[in-house]
């Protein structure tokens, strides 16, 4: 495993770390408490030192996995969580320091910890981030010891650029892929300029770069890929990075064969991601210890030749950008 500086936090955290919204066994279902343990621990025994979760994740379940995971180890695990999704409606005039705080307060209870190294604005409604009082709740909080760091978790790049106005914003996550290029054009250099650590999550765009899926693909009622495509429950970007479903497949079978060999699609994909500097870790996620292997593995693949990374650029061109570069 090889690690990168989140940031203004100065954290070495690993490249490929690990997301935990699937953690307990898969979108939908009944959460799995030994799976999530195992699917954890998998993870810090292959050099993963970094855990991204969120208080709504199967309702403060994930949160007490990770909890409980970290305290069973002795080395350092850097921790962050999420807030304000459970805010509903989830609209602007809803958010209030109060809440917000209570919140914090709530994940730390469910992972049994007394600070979070990382708390991080859960896709908020678009107005939150110009909204002052918002973000000195979070300095408070670091005064009192609750939190270590603040960053925020975007849909749009407007809004990663708004937050990034506030000193005390530390990171931003959002989502880039083979499918999602536009952070990359811009936003990545204004980041770096005031060194704000870059959390890339839908990393294999909900599994369709993980190069399995097919037409007759079927998925839990309860996942996204069921019934979110469209943006009927939150941002569609969310679900196949917005892409159409049969548009990704296609868009796939081409990416197979520009890496045609024993990897998996999954980890050139990941490892397509690591090609770029400024990205400081990559938070796939798992609903299996293999899943865990297959992502750490791209950590160790050599470095994606030019004419692979253009041909990459030129499938997005042809097939996916009319869909998705105008969006986010």
């Amino acid at each position: 495993m090889k690690y990168r500086k989140l940031g203004k936090t100065n954290f070495e955290i690993s490249e490929i770390s690990l997301g935990t919204w699937q953690v307990g066994g898969g979108w939908g279902g009944t959460f799995d408490h030994a799976a999530a343990s195992q699917i954890i621990h998998t993870a810090l025994d292959q050099g993963i030192n970094f855990i991204d979760t969120a208080d709504v994740y199967d309702n403060g379940l994930s949160e007490a996995a990770v909890g409980k995971a970290i305290k069973e180890r002795s080395e350092r695990i850097y921790v962050a969580t999420k807030c304000g999704k459970h805010i509903n409606p989830h609209i602007n005039e809803n958010y209030h320091p109060e809440a917000l705080r209570k919140y914090v307060e709530t994940s730390l209870k469910n992972m049994g910890l007394e600070t979070l190294d990382l708390i991080q604005l859960h896709c908020p409604p678009t107005e939150v981030y110009r909204r002052d009082e918002i973000f000195e709740l979070f300095d408070r909080l670091k005064e009192e010891g609750k939190i270590q760091n603040l960053g925020v978790s975007v849909e749009q790049i407007s809004e990663a650029m708004d937050a990034m106005q506030y000193e005390n914003v530390t990171t931003v996550q959002m989502i880039f892929n083979m499918f999602r290029f536009k952070p990359s054009e811009s936003f990545f250099q204004a980041a770096a300029k005031k060194n704000i650590g870059i959390i890339v999550r839908v990393p294999l765009a909900s599994g369709l770069l993980a190069g399995k899926l097919t037409k007759n693909s079927s998925f839990d009622p309860e996942d996204h890929r069921t019934f979110n495509r469209d943006g009927a429950a939150f941002d569609k970007g969310e679900t196949f990075s917005g892409v159409p479903f049969e548009i990704g497949l296609e868009a796939v079978e081409l990416l197979k064969e520009v890496f045609d060999g024993s990897e998996s699609l999954a980890a050139w994909a990941l490892r397509w991601i690591l090609m770029f500097p400024e990205v400081s870790t990559i938070i796939p996620g798992a609903s299996k210890v293999s899943q865990v292997l297959s992502n750490v593995s791209a950590s160790s693949l050599p470095a994606i030749a030019p004419e692979k990374m253009e041909e990459v650029k030129r499938i997005y061109d042809q097939y996916i950008r009319q869909y998705v570069h105008h969006q986010w």
